[in-house]
């Protein structure tokens, strides 16, 4: 997210020309969990910086500032606490200490211990509106303050989840509400009436229910009678594309942006034919969020957000119907009981396969139809296929064969190889000039006038909407006001999306120096160390920090490789079973 501020910098220098001052740099923190206006947090946040620092005549000189990122993130995850880590190290940073608005938002669990080290080794003085001033890394009193603090921002954003899912389950299952996101295939949304939150209803927020979309709902419900016909998923799927019937893809594209939307597959009945809430009932928690650690030898790390599904027991169903239902309840039992039949005559006893890393899942691409090809693993060995003409069948408009098959064990060694060679200390230069010369042309140097004029229609939205508020608050009619607020709501949701898309446009990546690229590369020599005698997981995070992309064309038998370091640009060509 893009947000427009005035420059620290600017108002900084004509203060420190004008007398000596204690130069000092902020560092804040907001994130979507919080639900506020980046521009106002930050502005308090600065506002209780500066109020701490000012009696001493100390000036903020620089910031860094952190928007929409979780405050479980270490500070080596975020992008604007990493490069104030890496200042500390410069001895011509600009700054001689570093002061926070609210420790909280700055330090989550036991992060402070693990970052306050850095400030003392270097120097540099941390100073805190809680303690009064400077932080002494020698005092106990100091030291049980701050661990209080990440302790109390732990509790909170567990407090807070806590919370959240809740109220979620409660208006779930007892009011049947729609809690957001898009709606099944099938389904349309509708206007459910005001918000029930009173504060929200008076910004114009209105509730939103599941409605049958007159285009779609019959092709769920064929769906449904077709299955119970004895038809199987392809055989769905191929006379849905026979038909001429969008597939879910085609019907609304922003639903999956990377779907062809050619024709229907197999994947998209069986998803109809599983979903729940064509019975009519809200149905919520079918998905979690779980924090995984990135690396259980290294707790500092943090953690990383994992989507994984819940079992059938924990999902929230509505009590009573809570939109009209596409198929009868009965029907819908009957169908999962013939689904989970199609895996007759296995045991309990049956020894369950032990599931493989892949090295490149995710990576590999189908030279023919551009798609992702899938891991699979045949006769002990790990393999990457791609069966696009088995998936989409009649939608198939490529000279593809029903099956394309890689071995992992052709790619790894030339791939290491490559990367081996490529970032060796007597080619580097030579790589980076590729580098280098491989960028494209930079982006337009800025869209300030555009920024500006929504800035303006945002600020006089804003303006009008507390007049509405106090209307209101004097005892205007509700529903004239909400339709007022309504219009002005939606006049400034336009200019932020003008506004952000300006500010995108003008942030585009600059072309980088040679000197640039080279302190980007200048830790690949430990890449190439982890190469050599890595284990599964660490060589595979390599090459997705790397950012490779692999294209396997079948009838060259070669495999195209890029990899995309950050902004950067570099490829290779190497031949399956046959060298570099």
């Amino acid at each position: 997210m893009t947000i427009d501020i005035p420059r620290i910098e600017d108002t900084a220098a004509a203060l420190l020309a004008d007398r000596e001052h204690r130069r000092f740099a902020f560092y804040g923190r907001v994130s979507t969990e919080d639900q506020q206006d980046p521009v106002a947090s930050r502005n308090w946040q600065l506002s209780r910086a500066t109020g701490l620092i000012e009696p001493v005549g100390g000036i903020i000189v620089t910031e860094f500032f952190d928007i929409g990122l979780s405050r479980s993130l270490p500070w080596k995850r975020r992008p604007q606490a990493a490069k104030l880590l890496d200042a500390l190290a410069d001895p011509d940073r600009g700054f001689d200490a570093v002061v926070i608005g609210e420790p909280q938002r700055a330090f989550y669990g036991n992060q402070y211990s693990l970052t306050m080290p850095v400030f003392s080794h270097y120097g540099v003085d941390l100073w805190v509106p809680e303690v009064g001033g400077a932080i002494d890394p020698e005092s106990e009193a100091h030291d049980l303050i701050m661990s209080v603090f990440g302790g109390m921002s732990k509790g909170e954003r567990t407090r807070v989840k806590v919370r959240v899912r809740t109220a979620m389950t409660s208006q779930a299952k007892i009011e049947g509400r729609f809690l957001g996101g898009r709606p099944p295939f099938g389904y349309r949304l509708a206007d459910a009436g005001p918000h029930p939150n009173p504060g929200k209803a008076a910004d114009g927020r209105r509730l939103h229910k599941l409605e049958p979309d007159p285009a779609t709902a019959p092709i769920v419900r064929r769906i449904f009678a077709m299955y119970l016909a004895n038809n199987g998923y392809f055989a769905i799927a191929e006379a849905l594309t026979r038909d001429g019937i969008p597939s879910p893809s085609a019907a609304d594209p922003a639903r999956n942006p990377h779907r062809t939307g050619e024709g229907w597959a197999k994947s998209a009945v069986k998803n109809i034919l599983s979903n729940p809430r064509y019975t009519g009932r809200q149905v919520w928690n079918k998905q979690r969020k779980d924090e995984v650690l990135l690396d259980v030898n290294d707790v500092a790390l943090g953690y990383e957000t994992r989507m994984r599904w819940n079992d059938r027991d924990s999902w929230v169903w509505s009590d009573t119907i809570a939109h009209p239902p596409l198929v009868t309840v009965n029907d819908f039992e009957l169908v999962q009981t013939i689904m989970a039949a199609s895996g007759r005559g296995r045991t309990g006893n049956r020894q369950r396969r032990v599931r493989r890393h892949y090295l490149l899942r995710g990576l590999m691409l189908c030279g023919l139809c551009e798609r992702k090809m899938q891991s699979h693993q045949a006769h002990e060995m790990a393999y990457y296929r791609c069966r696009y003409p088995n998936e989409y069948a009649l939608a198939n408009h490529v000279q593809h064969p029903r099956n394309v098959y890689v071995a992992e064990r052709d790619i790894v060694p030339a791939l290491d190889n490559w990367l081996l060679t490529a970032f060796a200390p007597h080619r580097l230069t030579d790589t980076i000039r590729r580098l280098h010369a491989a960028q494209g042309d930079a982006g337009p140097a800025t869209a300030a006038p555009e920024i500006a004029a929504a800035n303006k229609i945002i600020a006089a939205c804003d303006a009008k909407l507390l007049q509405y508020r106090a209307i209101a608050d004097a005892g205007g009619d509700p529903a004239t006001v909400a339709t007022w607020m309504a219009e002005v709501n939606a006049q400034r949701a336009t200019a932020v999306t003008q506004r952000d898309q300006a500010a995108a446009q003008a942030q585009a990546p600059r072309r980088l120096t040679e000197d640039d690229i080279r302190h980007l590369v200048g830790s690949l020599d430990d890449i190439r160390n982890t190469l050599r005698n890595a284990h599964h997981q660490d060589k595979s995070n390599v090459y997705h920090a790397l950012r490779l992309a692999l294209t396997y064309n079948p009838g060259q038998n070669k495999i195209s490789v890029e990899a995309k370091p950050d902004a950067d640009y570099c490829g290779v060509t190497v031949r399956v079973r046959g060298g570099t």
